[in-house]
Formats: C-alpha cells, sequence, structure tokens
C-alpha cells in the first residue's frame, strides 16, 4: 500500500472515530475499508484492559519489530500507569495513557486494538474499534451474551476489518494435527465429547457492606454496557467473574477455551438444539454468584458434548490441604475428551494432545503452541481474514455455547440430587456426567440428597442457525440484556 493511501485510510478511521465517540454509529464507506500494510511496516496498537491478561497482550505486541504499542487504556488510572515505563523500556517510547478507549479510537495512528477488559465490555469496544476502522484483538469469550456476540461479527464483515479471538489453542500446529488424525477417521466416528474445567476456585468472601471503590478508577466507565450496582465482594478486579452482571463464571472464563476446542473437534459451525445444565455455587457462601460446579449437555445431533465446571478439588481433606488435589477425570482437568468408536484423544492443555485405545495403549501424541498474537499481524499485513486461526465467528459460537448453557442455569429450579436424577433419566450421557458431580459434592460434604441446593435448569431449545430460542420467552430474554444509556451496542441490521 502506498504511504498516501494508507494517510487517507487512517484519516478515515480518525473521522469514523469520532462518530462513535460521540455516540453515533457510523460505517466505513466501501472505498475507505482497511487494507493489508507492507509485512516490514509497524502496527500502532492500543492495550484496552491491563491487568493479568492484559500483561499478556503488552508483552506479546511491545516486544516484536512491526508492532508499537502507542496506548495503555484503562479505567483504573494506577493499573495502566504501573505499566508504561516496561513497556518504554522494551519499545524504545512511552505509550500514552487514557482512562477512555474512545479517546484512543480518534487517533489514526492506532492500526490494531487489542481487548483485555472483562467480558460484559468485549463486544461494545471490539464495535467501536472496528467501526473506527481498527482491526481486533478480543479476549475470550467475545462476548457478555449471545445477541452482541453476534453484533461483533456481523460488523467485523461490514466493515472488513480483522478480528481475532483469544482462543489460542486454534493456533497451536499439534491441535491441527489431532484434528486431522481423527477426522481422516483413525479412531472412527466421534460418539460424544467432553469437556472438563477442573480449576480450584476458592470463595471471595463477602462485604456486609458496599465496595468503596478508590478515585483512581472510573466505576461508571468500568461498568460501562453493566448495571452500575453496589459490590460486596472485596475486590473490584477478577472477581468480576464470579457475578452474572459482568461475568460468565468459571465455564466462561477458563471453561471457554476447553468449550471452542470441544466445538472444533467435533466439526460443529452452529449452536446446539438443545440445552441442559444442573449446578450451583457450593461449599460456601460469598460474593459470587455464578456456579462454582456445573455440567451441561449441548444436544447436537451428529455427536453431544458435555461440560463439566468443577471448583472444589477432589475432597473436603483436600479442601482443608490447600485446596489440591482436583479432580481428573480419565487424563483430564482442564481439557477435552474425544470419544470415538476405536480410542479416545485426550487434550490436556493448550497444545497437546494424546489418541489412546480403549485398553489404555498410546497410539500417537501431539505436543507444540503457536503464535496467536502474532498470528493477527501476520494476517493484517496479508490483508487475509482466512489467515487467521481464531476469527471472530468462530469465537462467537464457543462464547455462545457458554452462554447458552449459562441461561439454562439462571432459570432452573432447586432440586435434590434425586429430583434432578429423576429429570435426567433416559438421557444417559448428561445422567452420567451428573453422577459423577454428585460423588465429587459428597466427597466434598456438599448435601445434596436432603437439600435442594442444586440448581436444575429447563431444557432450553435453540433454533442454531438463526441463534434464537424456541418457546422460552424467559430464556430467549437471556439472550441479550438491558443496556445502560451511553453503552448500548449497536444492531448491525439496523
Amino acid at each position: 500500500m502506498t504511504f498516501l493511501r494508507r494517510e487517507f485510510l487512517k484519516r478515515a478511521a480518525a473521522s469514523a472515530a469520532a462518530a462513535t465517540a460521540a455516540g453515533r454509529v457510523i460505517e466505513c464507506a466501501a472505498d475507505d475499508k482497511p487494507q493489508s500494510s507492507s509485512p516490514g511496516e509497524k502496527l500502532g496498537v492500543a492495550v484496552v484492559g491491563t491487568g493479568g491478561r492484559g500483561s499478556s497482550h503488552i508483552d506479546a505486541y511491545s516486544g516484536r519489530k512491526d508492532t508499537e504499542i502507542l496506548y495503555l487504556v484503562d479505567c483504573d488510572k494506577n493499573q495502566a500507569g504501573g505499566k508504561q515505563k516496561k513497556v518504554g523500556e522494551r519499545q524504545g517510547r512511552d505509550p500514552q495513557i487514557e482512562q477512555d478507549y474512545r479517546k484512543m479510537l480518534e487517533d489514526p495512528a492506532v492500526d490494531v486494538v487489542t481487548i483485555a477488559t472483562p467480558n460484559h465490555w468485549h463486544s461494545l469496544i471490539g464495535i467501536h474499534a472496528v467501526q473506527a476502522g481498527k482491526h481486533v484483538y478480543v479476549e475470550k469469550p467475545v462476548s457478555h451474551n449471545v445477541w452482541e456476540g453476534r453484533q461483533l461479527v456481523e460488523w467485523s464483515r461490514k466493515t472488513d476489518t480483522l478480528v481475532q479471538c483469544g482462543t489460542q489453542s486454534r493456533s497451536s500446529p499439534s491441535l491441527h494435527e489431532a484434528h486431522k488424525f481423527i477426522h481422516e477417521g483413525n479412531l472412527g466416528p466421534i460418539k460424544y465429547v467432553v469437556g472438563t474445567c477442573y480449576k480450584p476456585r476458592k470463595s471471595i468472601g463477602k462485604l456486609d457492606k458496599p465496595l468503596q471503590i478508590p478515585d483512581h478508577i472510573d466505576y461508571d466507565l468500568w461498568c460501562g454496557p453493566a448495571a452500575m450496582v453496589d459490590l460486596y465482594r472485596p475486590k473490584l478486579h477478577y472477581d468480576w467473574h464470579w457475578d452474572w452482571n459482568t461475568g460468565n463464571g468459571d465455564m466462561g472464563n477458563q471453561g471457554i477455551h476447553q468449550m471452542d476446542i470441544a466445538r472444533w473437534f467435533l466439526n460443529e459451525d452452529k449452536l446446539s438444539p438443545k440445552i441442559i445444565s444442573i449446578g450451583g455455587r457450593l461449599g460456601y457462601e460469598d460474593g459470587g454468584n455464578t456456579p462454582n460446579t456445573q455440567t451441561v449437555l449441548h444436544a447436537y445431533e451428529k455427536a453431544p458434548l458435555i461440560f463439566e465446571t468443577r471448583g472444589l478439588p477432589e475432597s473436603k481433606a483436600a479442601q482443608n490441604a490447600g485446596w489440591k488435589p482436583m479432580d481428573d477425570y480419565r487424563g483430564s482437568q482442564i481439557g477435552v475428551l474425544v470419544f470415538c468408536e476405536k480410542g479416545l484423544l485426550v487434550i490436556p492443555s493448550y497444545s497437546s494432545a494424546t489418541a489412546f485405545t480403549y485398553d489404555g495403549e498410546q497410539i500417537q501424541k501431539w505436543s507444540g503452541g503457536g503464535d496467536h498474537f502474532g498470528n493477527l499481524i501476520d494476517a493484517i499485513h496479508e490483508g487475509n481474514r482466512e489467515l487467521l486461526k481464531g476469527e471472530i465467528l468462530e469465537g462467537h459460537l464457543s462464547s455462545a455455547l457458554c452462554h447458552t448453557g449459562g441461561i439454562s442455569h439462571v432459570l432452573g429450579r432447586p432440586a435434590t440430587a434425586k429430583e434432578v436424577a429423576s429429570e435426567l433419566s433416559g438421557h444417559d450421557l448428561i445422567a452420567e456426567s451428573f453422577d459423577r458431580m454428585a460423588e465429587h459434592l459428597r466427597k466434598n460434604e456438599v448435601n445434596i440428597d436432603a437439600e435442594p441446593v442444586l440448581s436444575l435448569g429447563p431444557w432450553v431449545d435453540m433454533d442454531g442457525v438463526a441463534e434464537t430460542i424456541i418457546g422460552n420467552d424467559a430464556a430467549s430474554r437471556l439472550l441479550t440484556r438491558d443496556y445502560r444509556d451511553g453503552y448500548v451496542v449497536p444492531d448491525a441490521s439496523a
């Protein structure tokens, strides 16, 4: 691309960003769509959200020769300011600090916006960024609910921008090789898949009075699209994961990685037609409201997907011994199991997989990860969406599976283990998964037999292509949310 052409595009993007910042929905004209850049050209990057995961984004893009971090953006000024010097030392120039991401969007020097905020901000910042002509890397899940994730997909298409989802397993050559091995029929047809998210999650505590938000945090901006409410947990940061207002529980936090791998290996390109969830926040009472224990069935017709979440360790004794060890299901703690007709594929990490016979004999093993952050930059240089390993549509579909499982949970009724077992009679896979979960809870001395502490969700029927729920108005309403004025996700079809 010529220098003049690139500068013209940047000016067009800056004008679009100004419109977005003023609260108007904008679109790139066809002639003003972002184009590829030359391989040697340095791309300007803005990192939005500079906490734990944001630090990984900073490390990735401040250490490359073809990128420079121009902005660190965070509602918490102290959090962003603490990273500025490190970035400046690595790349030779300090990035600018901004509290409001919309100001950064006005700068035509920004080519890439990389998002590591809480979940409730992912889609809206991503949409505003692509409307401003920027390419995007957005952390998983790409959305807080199903509808807004689809809007991010459609805005990416309308603006012809590239959006990469932070499901880094997609850049693992070893998993691509294992996927090919499975779909060449080496273990026969897939019967079903189980994703496991067995990760220690202790109580986050609970306050008697609302948490006092310090002055260096713009709490109105931090809440953004979410309801602005008092918090009764000790920490603002990270523990937002365990509040439905801002997070999606561990299935939508850690588990989205495994959900994505599971759907990928099933080769499913739409949402599941039927869903049910059983679970609860069990073993303690704290300031969270998302389940720490859950099993979800996505009843795909070809091969079902079961997803299991456990935040308690393997027993009450393990709780007293430092919250370890965690359960292990056939070699998987945070991983995926692909049950085939002739054998089992175990995917215990982001970058390794092993195929076994059902007698336990190892057939083949793969290992090795890739550069997911760099994959986006390479695709931008080539101007080719198809090069993206975690393209936004893939991220949306996998995120949405977490959300629909969450919908069934939220609408659940209190139940004992016996009542759950009765509801699941005749549904062998989810019944077996629940039996494993029930045994786990009993070992943790959670009384699921006499007390209705479990949430037994309704069966939710979906049109997986249209991404709509059939015959359940309460569930349909949970496909989206009520957005606060000034933070409304724009409808791409409007």
